[in-house]
C-alpha cells in the first residue's frame, strides 16, 4: 500500500512541476508498478486497449478529417456570426453550444469535434485559442451531467439506486443539477480565463524564415489578377489533344497552370476533384477545366481557335466557387533559391528541363525586386535569382534533397497540409453526424467506440483526408501514451486498498455531524479521488459507501448519490483526470499549472455550490 502512495505522489510531483514531458511521466509511474510487482504486466497494460484510449485516438482522426475539409471553418463561420468578434459572446457560445452536445454525446467525442471548430473560432476573431480550449472542455464535462447517458458515472448512480430497490431516475432527473454546473462554470471561469489564459504562447504565424503561405505567393506573383479558366466542350478540336499539340506558350503567350478534372458519380456527396500537372503529354478530356495565367487577348484568341468555352467567377467543376482561383488538392506551389555555386547559373529555364527532371513547372523569376513572368522558357538565370516553381506536392517534397543547387524557401509540405479540400466537407459532414446518432440512439446495436472507429475509417476510405500518414499525423500520441498509461494507477489503488481506506476513513467519520457535513464529506472525497483515478472507477468505488452512509443516518440517498456524479464527473485540476482535459492541453499549448489556476478553484466552487443547491434539489 505505502508504494502505491509514494509512487502516485511522485507521480503528481512531477506532473504539477512540468519538468518531464506528461507521457515519460505517466510511462515511468506504469513501469514503476510493474517493477515493483503491484500489477501484473496484464494488468499494467491494459489501458492501451481500453476503449476510451481507442476511442480518443479515432476522434483525433474524425476531428483530422473536419479540419483537413474545411468543414470546421464553415461551421466556426456560421457561428462566428452570431458571437461576431465579441469574445465575451463567444465564451458564452461556445460554452454552451459544448454543454448542449455534451449532454447526449461523450465528452471526449463532443471535445474532439468541437475543438477544431472553436481553434477556427478563435483565429477568426483574434483572439487567443487558449482563453476557449480549457473552458470548452469543462463545459462538455458540464453538460454530460444534464442528461442519464451523458457521463458513465450517471449511469453508475443509477444502477447503485436500482440495486438498492429505490425507483430509478429518468432521463431528464440530471437537467437542474447539469444547469446549475454550467451556470457555475460560466460564472467562475470568465474571470479565472481572463487572468490566467489571456496570455501566453502563440502559435508561429508568419514568423518562420523565409516562408510565405500559399496565399502569399499567389498575390506576390500576381497569379490570380491574370487567371482564367477554359472548359473543354465535347466534340471541340482540344478534346483528345495533348497540352503541346496545343502549342500554348509559344503561339499565344499563355501558361497552364493546371487542368482540373471532376470525377464525380451523380451524388454531390462522393464528389472527387483531381488536379493534373498541365505536362507537355497531358491529354485532354470533354469536362475539363484548365487554368491559364496570360492577358485576355491571347486568352480569347487561344480559346475561340480550339473551342474552349470562358467560364465566369460563379462556377466551377461541379461545385458553386466564390471566384476563381487557384485550389491545391493535388499540386502545389513553393519557392526554391538559386545558391552561388549552382551549376544552373547562365542556363536557360527551358535547358534545364525542370518538368522532365523534377517533375515541377517554372511559374516565375523573383529577380531582387523584379518579378518575370513571360517568356521564361529563354530566360537565363542568375545567381539569387527565387524561382516560383508548380508541381505535385510529393515533387516539391523531393526538392530539398533532389540537387546542392538550390535551397526550398519555407515549409511547403507543411503548408499544403493546411490546403483545405473543401468538396469533401459535405461527406465528412454526413459521417460526423452518423457518428453522433449511432452513439445517441440506443436502439442502433453499435458501441460507441465502434462508432468512433467507423467514422475515422471512412474518413480515410472516402479522401476527406489526403492519405493513412495523413490520419496518423492528426493522433496526438502524448495523448494517447498519457491517458493508456494512468489509467491501470486506478487497479493499483483497487488492488492495494488505497481506495477503499481513504472513501471509508473519510465518508464514514463524518456521520454524527449532521447530513449536510456527511454531504460535503463524500463530495470531496470524491472529488479528490478522480484526480487520480478515472471518473467511472471513482464511481463505482464511492457509490456504494454513499448509499450505505445515507441509510445509515436514516434520509435519502439520493443527494448524496448525485454528490457522488458530480464530484466524479467535475474534475478540472489536472489534465489527465478526464480525457476532454487531455484533448485540449496540447492544442491550447497549457501546462499542468494552467489547470491547477483555473481548474482547482473551479472544482472547490463547484463543491461548495453543490453541497448547498443538492439538497435543494433532492430533499434529505
Amino acid at each position: 500500500m505505502w508504494i502505491t502512495i509514494i509512487i502516485l505522489v511522485l507521480s503528481a510531483a512531477f506532473f504539477v512541476s512540468g519538468r518531464v514531458r506528461s507521457d515519460i511521466v505517466a510511462v515511468c509511474t506504469l513501469t514503476a508498478l510493474l517493477v515493483c510487482q503491484i500489477l501484473t504486466p496484464e494488468e499494467g497494460l491494459a489501458g492501451f486497449s481500453n476503449s476510451v484510449v481507442i476511442m480518443m485516438a479515432g476522434l483525433f482522426v474524425v476531428g483530422g478529417g473536419i479540419f483537413q475539409t474545411g468543414l470546421a471553418k464553415m461551421i466556426s463561420s456560421r457561428i462566428l456570426r452570431l458571437a461576431g468578434t465579441s469574445e465575451l459572446r463567444l465564451f458564452l457560445l461556445v460554452m454552451l453550444v459544448t454543454a448542449g452536445i455534451g449532454a447526449f454525446v461523450s465528452n471526449t467525442g463532443t471535445v474532439a469535434l468541437m475543438l477544431p471548430i472553436v481553434v477556427s473560432l478563435a483565429k477568426n476573431a483574434g483572439i487567443n485559442p487558449r482563453r476557449l480550449l480549457i473552458p470548452l472542455a469543462f463545459a462538455s464535462s458540464m453538460g454530460g451531467m444534464m442528461t442519464l447517458i451523458g457521463t458513465p458515472p450517471n449511469l453508475v448512480i443509477q444502477d447503485t439506486l436500482t440495486g438498492a430497490g429505490f425507483e430509478p431516475l429518468s432521463f431528464f432527473s440530471f437537467l437542474p443539477v447539469g444547469m446549475v454546473c454550467v451556470l457555475t462554470g460560466i460564472v467562475v471561469l470568465l474571470p479565472l480565463t481572463k487572468v490566467f489564459l489571456s496570455k501566453g504562447k502563440k502559435e508561429d504565424g508568419g514568423g518562420r524564415q523565409g516562408g510565405k503561405s500559399l496565399r502569399q505567393l499567389v498575390e506576390e506573383y500576381g497569379l490570380a489578377s491574370n487567371l482564367f479558366r477554359l472548359r473543354v466542350p465535347e466534340g471541340v478540336a482540344a478534346a483528345g489533344r495533348t497540352v503541346v499539340e496545343l502549342d500554348v506558350r509559344r503561339k499565344y503567350g499563355l501558361n497552364i497552370l493546371e487542368v482540373r478534372r471532376g470525377e464525380t458519380s451523380q451524388h454531390r456527396f462522393l464528389k472527387t476533384v483531381t488536379q493534373k500537372l498541365a505536362s507537355t503529354g497531358t491529354v485532354l478530356e470533354p469536362g475539363d477545366v484548365l487554368y491559364v495565367s496570360g492577358e485576355v487577348g491571347h486568352v480569347d484568341c487561344f480559346a475561340s481557335e480550339w473551342g474552349l468555352e470562358m467560364m465566369d467567377g460563379h462556377t466551377t467543376e461541379g461545385t458553386a466557387d466564390r471566384d476563381r482561383h487557384l485550389a491545391f488538392y493535388d499540386i502545389g506551389i513553393a519557392e526554391i533559391l538559386l545558391l552561388s555555386t549552382s551549376g544552373l547559373v547562365n542556363q536557360t529555364v527551358a535547358g534545364v528541363g525542370f518538368r522532365d527532371k523534377y517533375g515541377v513547372n517554372v511559374l516565375g523569376i523573383r529577380r531582387k525586386q523584379d518579378y518575370l513572368l513571360k517568356d521564361l522558357g529563354h530566360e537565363r538565370m542568375h545567381s539569387g535569382d527565387v524561382l516560383l516553381v508548380q508541381g505535385a506536392w510529393q515533387d516539391i517534397g523531393r526538392l530539398s534533397g533532389e540537387s546542392s543547387d538550390w535551397v526550398v524557401l519555407g515549409q511547403p509540405l507543411d503548408e499544403a497540409a493546411k490546403v483545405t479540400l473543401d468538396y469533401k466537407a459535405p461527406l465528412a459532414a454526413l459521417i460526423m453526424v452518423a457518428m453522433v446518432v449511432m452513439m445517441v440512439f440506443d436502439f442502433i446495436p453499435v458501441a460507441p467506440v465502434t462508432a468512433v472507429i467507423i467514422a475515422a475509417l471512412l474518413m480515410v476510405l472516402t479522401g476527406c483526408l489526403r492519405n493513412v500518414e495523413a490520419a496518423y499525423k492528426t493522433i496526438n500520441w502524448e495523448t494517447i501514451v498519457l491517458f493508456a498509461a494512468m489509467l491501470p494507477m486506478s487497479t493499483a489503488l483497487e488492488k492495494t486498498g488505497v481506495s477503499e481506506l481513504l472513501a471509508g476513513s473519510l465518508a464514514g467519520g463524518l456521520g454524527h455531524y449532521g447530513p449536510v457535513a456527511l454531504l460535503a464529506g463524500i463530495y470531496f472525497t470524491t472529488s479528490l479521488m478522480t484526480m487520480f483515478i478515472s471518473n467511472t472507477v471513482t464511481a463505482v468505488l464511492m457509490a456504494p459507501i454513499a448509499l450505505q452512509s445515507a441509510m445509515q443516518i436514516g434520509v435519502s440517498p439520493v443527494p448524496y448519490l448525485f454528490a457522488v456524479t458530480v464530484a466524479a464527473s467535475m474534475c478540472f485540476a489536472s489534465p489527465f483526470s478526464t480525457p476532454p482535459n487531455a484533448l485540449v492541453m496540447t492544442a491550447g499549448q497549457y501546462t499542468f499549472m494552467d489547470y491547477i489556476k483555473v481548474g482547482l478553484p473551479l472544482q472547490i466552487l463547484m463543491g461548495v455550490v453543490m453541497v448547498l443547491v443538492l439538497p435543494l434539489l433532492f430533499p434529505f
